[in-house]
């Protein structure tokens, strides 16, 4: 599927992420992107990859049929004020900022835009991420699908009714720190009981990771694979037993709701 130019307003880790994945899948060529960042620095960034740079975004959304809106939430406003009027009135808008629901980028674009909004999350940096996808009231599917192959390039992307994308974020986007928390706590324990902090890192992290893969290859229910691993009278069951008298399980789960509250307060 092609997707045209690719205007990406915002240099951060993020936009880079997509670029990057954009241009090892082979879905875009590198003169097919164009970045607008005001951080020298971070422009130096893309122009490695061989992609056009400017400073002003006004510059190179006129030309694009994609508008990709990397920027952080609490600008979102000033941004599109600044270059709405610029955009291409056939152009997909896409959005990953947080927050920000397709109905307040409607009104800040003009009428009958298509917009779509994308949750990415870290884990994209490095081809593993998961986005979750939703289309404003005038995208049409074919925008909408298009936006979702995009962003699988850096990972998985599935698409999503936007009323459920707060608690999406409170999974996939808040997730990696749950996730890094558990490997943080395996891997101190295993200091704790004399393993180097680099071999008990390495422990946790390769067994996170392959349980995952495991788990998503085989389709194996988590719970199966809970009892799978616990043996009667065995390691396993005594390390679950404690978990489960702390309450782990639910802890994880509050966690969820807390920030499925928060997002819903922003």
């Amino acid at each position: 599927m092609g997707f045209g130019r690719i205007a990406i307003i915002g240099g951060g880790r993020m936009g880079e992420a997509i670029i990057a994945g954009l241009l090892a899948s082979g879905a875009v060529r590198a003169e097919e992107l164009s970045v607008a960042e005001p951080n020298e620095e971070r422009r130096a960034v893309f122009e490695a990859h061989g992609v056009a740079t400017v400073v002003d975004g006004h510059e190179i959304v006129s030309e694009a049929d994609v508008v990709v809106l990397a920027v952080k939430p609490q600008v979102i406003d000033a941004v599109l004020a600044h270059i709405a009027d610029e955009i291409a009135p056939n152009a997909v808008v896409v959005s990953i900022a947080a927050g920000v629901t397709t109905r307040r980028l409607e009104a800040l674009l003009p009428a009958g835009a298509a917009v779509v909004r994308v949750m990415p999350n870290t884990p994209a940096m490095v081809g593993a991420g998961m986005s979750v996808v939703c289309g404003g009231s005038a995208a049409s599917d074919e925008a909408v699908e298009m936006v979702r192959s995009m962003f699988e390039a850096l990972g998985e992307a599935i698409v999503l009714d936007e009323r459920y994308f707060d608690v999406a974020t409170a999974i996939s986007g808040s997730g990696p720190a749950y996730v890094a928390l558990v490997a943080d706590a395996l891997a101190r324990a295993g200091v704790a009981h004399g393993l180097s902090k680099d071999t008990a890192l390495s422990l946790a992290l390769q067994t996170i990771r392959g349980t995952a893969e495991l788990i998503a290859r085989t389709g194996t229910h988590p719970e199966a694979l809970i009892d799978a691993v616990s043996s009667p009278g065995g390691t396993t069951i005594a390390a679950l037993a404690a978990l489960e008298e702390r309450a782990v399980r639910a802890a994880f789960m509050e966690a969820v709701a807390a920030a499925v509250r928060r997002a819903r307060e922003l």
